[in-house]
């Protein structure tokens, strides 16, 4: 029940919140209620209840306040002259009649919290100073009457109150905007430590290959250009070829070494994976209640690992049957091939849901490798309503990954939605292939 009450309060704040002149209007009804019962309940009330002009200039006075957001100094100016003429008209009609002071003191206390400090402080002492002395000068006497130090002090406790919640609202903002340049600054900080930790690995890997590689070029160049004429003198160059790649496997090695830290996995033994692996990897997504089909586009005859006989079209018996029909890539196009195909099947299922259907294409032509993987948005009976952004800006380092890795062989990858009209999200990924005249690779619209 309580739980219940609270949703439906915060739910109440928030459409107050929403609708601000709704809000100021409850709020005026309010006030007048107030200053008409206090009025009835005041004593010699009975004796001397308020009359009709008196209700007229409350009525104004709280009506003033449906305006205070728009203009606070005005409706303040407005409630203090009403309760003035209130108290004076109102003299020889029994006690003084300072309820209606209550619409001055919601006024006081909208002007302070829009207020900075020293206006708002001024703004407090004046109106309760002149409002107080008025209305002990012209009202219902004796002027010490409780009714007009009373006005005094709820005047004064609206105005402390405003600057109080004035004060809170600049401090929560300011622990706030702390907060969010804290947080700007730990990203900043972070990516310069990666850009620096990045450069500085680049420069020992340099310091450690580069001799080496140099060395090992040069002898190379004097073995082929000596192999006929002179070969003891070739041989003893290649002995400098192998020296030089074991002391520089050796250094390498050294140097991966202390990127290590103390506790961190050994590295792993086993062969890197690839789109020999693609069947398992499907196989691990489609337990889990994603569909995926795969087909390939086989290399061209002639190409440079397809097939040597007459071209044929798209298979689709499978993943096995697809990686097979690519054919044999290269160490590093086969990895990132993999890894590509494995995040786009990983933000399938995390973002359409276990419902969605995948189609992976592989495409191999002359000179590069197009993987595409497309879904259809999971909205199929049953499935799980994916979220509205799924690009980059929603966060994750996916889709950053896959371009990275594809940048880094000299490919592209584009990944966004299929286009207006048809859910789902394509991503596509060109990677080269070696071999002589080949272009620079783009990705498809």
């Amino acid at each position: 029940m309580n739980s219940l009450a609270a949703t439906g309060l915060a739910r109440t704040r928030r459409w107050l919140s929403g609708h601000p002149l709704a809000a100021d209007t409850l709020l005026s009804g309010l006030v007048l209620c107030l200053v008409v019962v206090g009025a009835f309940l005041a004593p010699r009330a009975e004796r001397h209840p308020p009359g009709a002009l008196f209700l007229l200039l409350s009525a104004a006075a709280c009506g003033a306040l449906v305006f205070r957001r728009r203009a606070p100094r005005t409706v303040l100016g407005a409630t203090c002259a009403l309760t003035v003429v209130a108290v004076v008209l109102t003299r020889g009609d029994g006690p003084p009649r300072t309820t209606i002071a209550m619409s001055a003191a919601v006024a006081l206390y909208t002007l302070a919290v829009r207020s900075e400090r020293p206006a708002a402080l001024r703004t407090v002492v004046t109106t309760v100073t002149a409002l107080t002395g008025v209305v002990m000068l012209l009202g219902a006497p004796p002027w010490y009457a409780q009714e007009n130090f009373g006005l005094m002090a709820w005047t004064g406790l609206a105005g402390a109150a405003g600057d109080a919640v004035r004060s809170r609202r600049a401090f929560v903002a300011a622990i706030e905007e702390r907060a969010v340049r804290a947080e700007r600054t730990r990203e900043e900080e972070a990516r310069r430590r990666v850009a620096e930790e990045r450069l500085r690995i680049a420069r020992e890997l340099h310091d450690v290959v580069a001799h080496h590689i140099a060395l090992v070029n040069v002898q190379a160049g004097v073995a082929s250009h000596i192999m006929d004429s002179r070969p003891e003198q070739a041989k003893e160059a290649l002995a400098h070829v192998r020296e030089a790649g074991r002391s520089a496997l050796a250094e390498l090695r050294a140097t991966v070494g202390l990127l290590r830290q103390y506790g961190d996995p050994a590295a792993p033994t086993e062969p890197a994976p690839g789109l020999g692996d693609l069947g398992r990897l499907v196989e691990g997504f489609v337990r889990v209640g994603l569909s995926v089909d795969v087909m390939a586009v086989p290399a061209p005859p002639g190409a440079p690992g397809g097939a040597t006989g007459p071209a044929v079209g798209a298979v689709g018996a499978g993943p096995d049957a697809a990686a097979a029909a690519v054919g044999a890539l290269p160490g590093a196009v086969d990895l990132t091939a993999y890894r590509v195909l494995q995040e786009a099947l990983t933000n399938v299922h995390k973002h359409a849901g276990p419902g969605a259907r995948a189609e992976v294409t592989l495409r191999r032509g002359p000179y590069a490798l197009e993987l595409t993987v497309v879904d259809d948005g999971g909205k199929r009976p049953g499935a799980v309503e994916p979220p509205a952004q799924r690009g980059p800006e929603a966060g994750g380092h996916g889709l950053l990954g896959m371009r990275e890795r594809a940048v880094a062989l000299g490919g592209s990858c584009a990944a966004g939605p299929r286009g207006p009209g048809t859910p789902g999200f394509r991503v596509c990924a060109v990677l080269p292939l070696p071999g002589p005249g080949a272009p620079a690779p783009r990705v498809s619209a």
